[in-house]
């Protein structure tokens, strides 16, 4: 019987060093957060995507 989920709460916290972080530091921090973000919209989409065969 499979487990279906109805709510999911994802917390996070983000904590910015200004003070110890260079100007190439924030920039590689930057791109990594559009890589995340980029694979969370494509999760998503594919989600919805499945949801519209059902």
């Amino acid at each position: 019987m499979p487990i279906e989920i109805k709510e999911l709460i994802i917390r996070a916290s983000v904590v910015n060093n200004t003070g110890n972080s260079s100007d190439t530091s924030s920039a590689n921090i930057d791109g990594e957060s559009d890589k995340i973000i980029a694979a969370c919209t494509e999760q998503v989409l594919k989600i919805l995507e499945r949801k519209k065969e059902r």
